[in-house]
């Protein structure tokens, strides 16, 4: 079942305030290039440091962040502490021009499969996280020093000499070539973090936890506000990250171990607890950019055919049918919510590998990775969210989807929930198996007193060696209102599967749910199209 809504009365700012908005654009979208600066640290041995709250030197196991965050979530929030006005004031270029040294980089001078490197306080990134490196069961915290840094014009500004923490680390490894350090992983901002798969460039983004995203009283940003890192064995290509989430509402404990390789996976295991009851909380978010596709562009002027870091939501719900929908940059806020009990997996999506669809040498929006969820033991009752914020660029993140649980979580208990991210092209379609490969909207030819919108929808079917039937599969097509006519399904002798092909006339709604599914004639899987129209 697909519950719908669309906000008319909110716009971006007024979702998350002044201050939210800049922070969200600026930490969710995975391409800034503030991310891709050259950052680098070195571990610094030694004694303990006074300035560290949460990272402090001593033993360290695996309930050490749980004790943190249970402890914490008794006392009143209290906000992390800014940091210099120096490092406040800092414009974009000036943070891009100020780098960590790339020979003081964690683990550079030993034989293992990592090398770790940290950003810098300021500019969007105010608050200042804490790290910590692990090694045989005992934590150091890592200090930042002024030293560790270059600075370079336009930046004219002195580096403070105190601990003034770090915004965020991020890891390397030879994922493409060996003895080419790639970067892996990166955490900076709030709770986002991103990864890739091999042959990949930077996209979408994850993040910890999203509360009240898209309410009218604002959005709560929960932050990591500590990472322990364990260091790697060098037999293994596995590391584990350690992170401390706050914020006024809930604090939590959340573990991530990676194995990078041609699909990066993450087995996350988070324990939250709530300091007030969570009613419209979000566990295993994504978040994306959406500009136009072939399926949305009205007034688009641009050479390019599509500009997105992912065309489509997926799911699997918990009866094992695969749900696609597909993405779009609406007029207004809308939310859709995917009702459902015990889910196999989600994800957003970047389905369309074609560089000839998106013509960008710069971009590459072809090589962005897919974020797929799967959720590890039984979620229970729930819906999958789906929000989609207008945007007039391609620089702004608008795209969010996470796991909303049936029933609030209550203030003073804990919860507990583990899930697998897999960073790469999504998963797999087994042999035989119809899925969406395209979704086009364009205007109909037919006159009428409304207007009359075309939907082609192309579905692939991936070749088990065995030829398609004879017989044209069948399509079931419903709509919540409005009027469909012109249903038609022929082959597709280039991508070896079928076409189908309907008419809409939304008679005057501002608002139509359409939902396709094709039953074939061998009886084999298909995806099942749902989609959201509305007028530009």
């Amino acid at each position: 079942m697909i519950r719908f809504m669309t906000i008319q009365h909110l716009t971006p700012s007024s979702m998350f305030g002044a201050n939210g908005l800049s922070r969200w654009l600026a930490s969710a979208r995975a391409g800034l290039a503030v991310c891709t600066a050259c950052l680098v640290l070195a571990l610094q041995p030694g004694r303990a440091h006074a300035e560290a709250l949460y990272t402090k030197d001593g033993a360290f196991d695996v309930h050490t962040v749980r004790g943190l965050a249970e402890k914490l979530a008794k006392q009143p929030y209290k906000a992390p502490a800014k940091v210099p006005e120096t490092l406040d004031k800092l414009s974009y270029d000036e943070y891009r021009a100020i780098r960590f040294r790339p020979d003081r980089a964690v683990w550079a001078n030993q034989d293992l499969p990592y090398r770790m490197q940290m950003f810098l306080s300021g500019f969007y990134y105010k608050e200042p996280v804490e790290i910590a490196v692990v090694q045989g069961g005992q934590a150091r915290h890592l200090r930042y020093q002024p030293s560790m840094f270059t600075v370079e014009p336009p930046a004219q500004v002195t580096l403070p000499e105190q601990d003034v923490g770090f915004s965020g680390l991020r890891l390397h490894t030879q994922l493409n070539e060996p003895n080419i350090w790639d970067e892996l992983l990166v955490f900076q901002g709030a709770s986002y973090f991103r990864s890739l798969g091999k042959n990949q460039g930077w996209g979408l983004s994850a993040r910890g936890l999203t509360l009240r995203t898209g309410a009218a009283e604002g959005e709560e940003f929960p932050m990591f506000r500590a990472f322990w890192v364990e260091q790697p064995r060098s037999q293994t290509n596995l590391i584990t990250v350690h992170a401390l989430l706050d914020s006024p509402s809930v604090t939590g404990a959340y573990q991530f171990i990676v194995r990078p390789g041609d699909e990066t996976v993450m087995d996350v295991r988070a324990t939250l607890f709530p300091r007030t009851e969570l009613k419209d909380v979000g566990l295993a978010p994504g978040t994306s950019m959406f500009y136009f596709a072939a399926n949305d562009r009205l007034g688009v002027d641009d050479f390019r055919p599509q500009v997105h870091d992912s065309d489509g939501l997926l799911m699997i719900n918990g009866r094992n049918e695969r749900l696609w929908r597909p993405l779009a940059n609406p007029s207004k806020l809308q939310i859709s919510a995917f009702v459902d009990s015990s889910p196999i997996g989600f994800g957003l999506m970047q389905r369309d590998r074609n560089f000839a669809n998106y013509q960008d040498l710069e971009a590459h929006y072809e090589r962005r990775p897919s974020l797929w969820v799967e959720p590890q033991g039984d979620w229970g009752d729930g819906e999958v969210v789906l929000v989609e914020i207008p945007t007039e660029s391609e620089v702004h993140d608008n795209i969010v989807a996470f796991w909303r649980p049936g029933q609030p979580l209550p203030a003073g208990k804990p919860y507990e929930f583990s899930y697998r991210l897999s960073w790469g092209v999504g998963p797999r379609t087994k042999f035989g198996e119809v899925r969406v490969d395209a979704t086009r909207v364009g205007r109909a030819e037919v006159a009428s007193p409304t207007p009359r919108r075309l939907f082609v929808i192309d579905y692939a079917v991936p070749r088990d060696g065995s030829p398609l039937p004879d017989e044209l599969p069948k399509a079931e097509l419903s709509a919540s209102v409005g009027e469909t006519s012109n249903v038609n399904v022929r082959r597709h002798p280039l991508i070896d599967g079928y076409r189908v092909s309907f008419e809409l006339d939304p008679k005057n709604e501002q608002l139509v749910e359409l939902r396709l599914s094709l039953e074939m004639p061998d009886k084999r899987a298909a995806e099942t199209w749902v989609y959201r129209w509305t007028p530009e």
